[in-house]
């Protein structure tokens, strides 16, 4: 089997395995819809890929998924060079997204967080940062969810080791999340 064979097989099996997620992607969208109909916003924070799959989410939702519809407001907390820069040299890593958090959650605000391996220290902080200022929060989880696992409001935990098949599937899935939330919101 060549490499791409062997990439395509196992995308496939991973996708197959998201069906047991309908009903927590279902609950999280359902929570982002309540969160962007009464007028508050979405937070997003991930390292790496996941960083870029946080910045990708809050786009679709700012500009649009799909329907021509108005802007919903979506942050994307590692975009930020300065800050995060700032927040590693005067304070530590750990809390690069936390204090994000601190100072932009408001209630009724949602976090969506990304971790492929489920021990991201600064994910981890900023979803207990969330937790503790009473924001709902949705985590996108690979692997065996590490220390990640059973914080967050909603987990959407993606089984498998391989990162790149975790971070194609969590795409997959947050493009289904903006259909399921611009179906709701737009049905109103």
């Amino acid at each position: 089997m060549s490499p791409l064979e062997s990439a395509i097989e196992t995308a496939v099996q991973t996708f197959r395995a998201l069906v047991a997620l309908e009903q927590p992607l279902a609950r999280a969208a359902q929570i982002v819809a309540r969160c962007l109909e009464s007028g508050h916003k979405l937070l997003l924070c991930g390292n790496g890929g996941s960083a870029a799959d946080a910045m990708h989410l809050a786009a679709e939702f700012l500009c649009r998924y799909r329907d021509d519809r108005r802007p919903y407001p979506a942050i994307a907390l590692p975009t930020n060079g300065a800050y995060m820069t700032a927040v590693c040299n005067d304070y530590d890593a750990d809390e690069m997204f936390a204090r994000q958090v601190l100072a932009l959650g408001e209630m009724g605000d949602v976090l969506i967080a990304f971790t492929t391996s489920g021990n991201s220290r600064n994910v981890l902080r900023a979803l207990e940062e969330a937790a503790r200022k009473g924001l709902d929060s949705i985590c996108f989880l690979g692997r065996d969810g590490g220390f990640t696992k059973g914080v967050a409001t909603v987990e959407l935990l993606v089984p498998g080791t391989d990162t790149a098949r975790i971070q194609e599937a969590h795409q997959l899935m947050y493009h289904v999340l903006c259909e399921l939330v611009e179906k709701q919101l737009l049905k109103k």
